[in-house]
């Protein structure tokens, strides 16, 4: 069995009491964010220091004792010191080259505040936050084993509220299956598989542009600042809430019907990042969440003891016969289906693809088991 952690996202919905208390937990939160990316940057750019985690959260507790920011010893110290580290990770993952320069926190946008096991109990299957009378009204979609080590409050744009709850959980592998599938991603298609299952791609979108259109129109025309502009913002943010919703829906399902069905998934390896930079195809792109099914696969096969393993997005699988390993010099895009001069066989441009895809990466796999092999063999030699 495997120990993974895992977390569980649920709907709550707070008394005007916890809404008041998350809303000057959010706003908290947010300033002592702010305040100390401006104290990092303007320390870097005036005297070329550097400030550390340590060096700021001593510096919070000289700012919560100020007459002019008081109102932080309201909420939680908790929230406030994980507004730090969250600080202090977006830096270190700038400098390691995995994200861009920490930006400030909107107040508009999604509003967040995590509590580690000092700031909240879990009693009789009910969560009570730090500063906060009562327990939170959560509606258990589903129940975890083991014990909460944080928890993650956030209310979205569309006003509603989450808690996100990390648990560690020991997680017995799936029975040994002897199905194999490589996928092909497309627009018009999801996922293509190498069995010849074509997946739709539902384009949820599409399905309320329209009605997302008349909405945002209705926002423009509302003015700034006014109670009825708040009230058009929300409906706007709840059609996009909505189709997020049944984006990750269907991502969930997919990944966990492929996981659950194969031993072996393999994939294209695929810069999503840069493909959006092609304005034609960004939009489509997006709305098919090619990103989200991978690394949804990912984890998924983790937890599961599956392999998951994506090929070179170089690699040239619609224009290679999987039935002979002739390769084409050309294929146009709109070229769906094409026999091979070598020996004939005619192919779905995308089935073929998939199948291509499964034979790469089963031997990436088979390579990486006779380096496993090999090392442990050299161990074994020298003793070490």
């Amino acid at each position: 069995m495997n120990t993974v952690q895992r977390a569980y996202k649920y709907r709550f919905y707070p008394t005007p009491e916890q809404a008041e208390q998350l809303a000057r937990t959010f706003g908290c939160t947010r300033y002592v964010y702010n305040h100390f990316l401006k104290v990092r940057t303007d320390a870097w750019y005036e005297q070329q220091e550097r400030v550390g985690y340590n060096d700021t959260a001593k510096q919070l507790t000289v700012l919560k004792k100020q007459s002019e920011t008081l109102w932080l010893q309201e909420v939680s110290n908790v929230c406030l010191q994980q507004a730090l580290r969250n600080l202090d990770t977006a830096f270190k993952n700038f400098f390691l080259g995995r994200a861009k320069y920490p930006t400030f926190k909107k107040k508009h946008a999604c509003q967040s505040a995590r509590y580690t096991s000092s700031g909240f109990s879990y009693r009789d299957g009910q969560i009570k936050l730090a500063k906060h009378k009562e327990p939170l009204n959560i509606r258990w979609s589903r129940r975890f084993t083991g014990t909460p080590s944080s928890v993650t409050v956030s209310c979205d744009t569309a006003g509603r509220y989450h808690i996100s709850i990390l648990v560690q959980e020991y997680v017995a592998p799936l029975p040994f299956s002897k199905q194999e599938v490589g996928i092909d991603l497309g627009l018009t298609h999801a996922v293509i598989t190498s069995s010849g299952q074509k997946v739709n791609n539902h384009q949820y979108l599409k399905q309320s542009e329209k009605k997302l259109a008349r909405a945002q129109r209705s926002l423009s025309r509302k003015e700034k600042g006014s109670a009825n502009r708040a009230k058009a913002k929300l409906k706007v943010a709840r059609i996009h809430a909505r189709i997020a919703d049944q984006r990750r829906d269907f991502a969930h399902k997919l990944t966990t019907q492929l996981i659950h069905e194969n031993q072996v998934v393999a994939a294209e390896s695929l810069q999503v990042k840069n493909m959006l930079k092609n304005r034609s195809l960004a939009k489509a792109i997006s709305n098919v969440g090619w990103h989200q099914m991978t690394s949804m696969l990912t984890y998924k096969a983790q937890w599961y003891g599956r392999d998951f393993v994506q090929i070179d997005r170089w690699y040239p699988s619609s224009k290679r016969c999987h039935a002979c390993g002739h390769l084409s010099d050309t294929l146009a895009l709109s070229v769906r289906h094409w026999d091979c001069p070598a020996c004939g066989a005619g192919h779905d441009r995308d089935v073929n693809a998939a199948k291509n895809i499964l034979k790469a990466g089963k031997a990436i796999l088979a390579g990486a088991d006779k380096l496993r092999e090999h090392e442990k063999t050299t161990v074994g030699r020298t003793g070490g």
